[in-house]
């Protein structure tokens, strides 16, 4: 039996979320299992060590529009598949998978408008695999060594983001490392991307500087082992906050323009912050990322390492 999963959405964040589900399925049958997935979702570099991925087809652009529904289904019916499950409730898919000669195919109910990314992924594998499933994800990368100096606390630390709507200003996160290396001997990583550069410099020409590693030139793949090994995130809400509670590391994340009821709430090794005056209430167009309180990310920053 052939088995493909859908899982068309655009973040990193994505999916590391949606991984329980594709490990149950997988599971329910004893079968690996293979993956169409975008290439933003950086799923060929996050699951290169998962047994239970046999294969990640890339959704590109080719595969787009009216002439990609016939690329993706020649390429999907040339791999005769016997069934698909589609994390999502466009009918464009569910036709892929027609033309593609798969007889069994299992969706979304056809045309829902919105939902709770982590919900509805729960609700459709639990009716599927018949038992309750744990929205834990488990980010498989192998065996590594950790031969970080004990005496430091290693923090992965988020600048960055989608955009700057969700971005904290790199000012308080100097002053936040300028705080936490007061009581604590601190090494910090810094989780950007090339993208970043000038927020990068900025952070690295301070006094804090000496204490830090970019890694805006590593691929995915390469930061995974260093974030395994640390002890904890502090940032934004990106795609490296849900890597690390994915490679079993407690995040604190911040919640600006973002729904935290959907990515904040899956794991308990997720602790959020989010703009005063908001209690789980965050949600695109918030627009807080100047009423997020300092003092109370220092405060959950200092609990969380230690």
């Amino acid at each position: 039996m052939k088995i493909l999963i859908i899982q068309q959405r655009y973040g990193i964040g994505d999916m590391v979320i949606f991984l329980p589900y594709i490990h149950a399925i997988s599971k329910k049958y004893n079968k690996s299992i293979s993956l169409l997935a975008k290439e933003s979702s950086k799923a060929k570099d996050l699951l290169a060590n998962d047994g239970h991925i046999d294969e990640i087809i890339t959704l590109d652009r080719e595969k787009d529009g009216l002439s990609g529904i016939f690329k993706l289904s020649n390429i999907l019916r040339n791999k005769s598949f016997d069934k698909v499950f589609i994390f999502n409730s466009s009918l464009r898919y569910n036709l892929v998978a027609k033309l593609a000669g798969i007889k069994s195919i299992h969706q979304y109910p056809l045309f829902k408008s919105k939902d709770n990314i982590v919900h509805s992924a729960k609700i459709f594998t639990e009716n599927v695999v018949g038992q309750a499933i744990s929205s834990e994800p488990n980010l498989k990368i192998g065996e590594i060594k950790n031969n970080y100096d004990k005496n430091f606390k290693h923090i992965c630390l988020g600048i960055s983001a989608s955009g700057p709507t969700k971005r904290w200003d790199v000012s308080n996160y100097i002053n936040l490392c300028k705080e936490l290396v007061k009581t604590q001997k601190c090494k910090f990583y810094i989780a950007a991307g090339k993208n970043d550069i000038n927020l990068i410099k900025k952070l690295k020409n301070t006094e804090i500087g000496k204490n830090c590693v970019s890694l805006e030139r590593l691929s995915i793949k390469e930061t995974l082992p260093i974030i395994k090994n640390c002890d904890c995130y502090i940032g934004s809400d990106t795609g490296f906050a849900h890597i690390a509670v994915g490679l079993g590391v407690r995040a604190l994340t911040l919640f600006m323009d973002s729904p935290v009821m959907a990515y904040g709430k899956y794991s308990p090794r997720m602790t959020v912050v989010e703009p005063e005056g908001e209690n789980n209430s965050t949600t695109h167009d918030t627009l807080g990322k100047d009423k997020i309180s300092f003092k109370e990310v220092l405060h959950k920053a200092k609990e969380i390492i230690n």
